[in-house]
């Protein structure tokens, strides 16, 4: 019975490392698969819109949205916010229209403004007027263009003209809504910029009305950091009706819609305090 007891004891010591390593080295190769099908899955997805952005030409306005592009912007749009540590929390959309287009305006502080409204507002179909940068990124730009989103060259009236007219166009034809940030770029420290009152060209010559929201809390959110948690919240102010814009200068218009949100981060600090 002692040797026994003893050759257990002796296979145990010499089994248990053994198992142990095996263990370790099973757990390693399946975590290094899984890495590996990670990566693949997105080499794959960037290869198959890479394929659909071949057949989509930027030369001419679009005819109707490509289906594959938009699906590529929500998609992408949901993993960037994940892969940013992007926790939105949205109030207000009961207010946005259910029976038409409209232009959505807001203030603009992180590269993931963009994303989380297309992200949490994927059901009004909302593209964005992007600067010419973004649209020049290979596959990128195509995806974009075939989604509804438009560049505009702010350093050039003609072709910011020429913009302005095609997402007018663009809400006419009921293809997409359409969101602007009247500022121009971002703000890096959340405070306003002064607006471009032309952004409210849109709607006056698309003959919608404004959605008019605030971005609180997304000038923290700069880098791509999926550990961090990033709360942001997008507050729906208000909608001007399309009678009302058509009523008002732009410049007018952009001091109005400028004083609610400037209000609404004013008084967000005045909670925080």
């Amino acid at each position: 019975m002692a040797l026994f007891l003893v050759f257990a004891a002796v296979s145990l010591l010499c089994v248990f490392p053994l198992s142990l390593t095996v263990f370790h080295l099973s757990v390693g190769l399946s975590l290094l698969a899984a890495l590996l099908g990670f990566l693949l899955l997105h080499v794959l997805y960037v290869l198959f819109f890479g394929l659909v952005s071949c057949f989509i030409s930027m030369d001419k306005p679009l005819e109707k949205q490509n289906p594959l592009c938009r699906f590529a912007c929500y998609a992408t749009a949901s993993l960037l916010c994940f892969y940013g540590g992007v926790r939105p929390v949205v109030t207000g959309v009961e207010k946005l229209p259910k029976d038409g287009r409209f232009l959505f305006v807001s203030n603009h502080c992180s590269i993931f403004d963009p994303m989380i409204v297309m992200d949490r507002l994927r059901d009004f179909n909302v593209s964005f007027i992007s600067k010419p940068e973004n649209m020049a990124i290979p596959i990128v730009g195509k995806t974009l263009y075939g989604a509804g989103f438009l560049a505009i060259d702010r350093e050039n009236d003609r072709n910011a003209l020429k913009t302005i007219l095609t997402a007018a166009d663009y809400l006419k034809r009921d293809l997409c809504c359409i969101g602007i940030y009247p500022e121009g770029t971002r703000s890096k420290t959340g405070a306003l910029l002064p607006f471009h009152a032309g952004s409210f060209k849109i709607a006056q010559r698309a003959k919608v009305p404004v959605v008019v929201a605030c971005m609180r809390g997304s000038e923290k959110a700069q880098v791509v950091n999926p550990f961090s948690s990033n709360r942001i919240c997008l507050e729906i102010l208000d909608v001007i009706p399309a009678e009302d814009i058509a009523a008002h200068r732009t410049d007018a218009l952009a001091e109005r819609v400028r004083d609610m949100i400037q209000a609404c981060l004013d008084q967000a600090g005045k909670e925080a305090d």
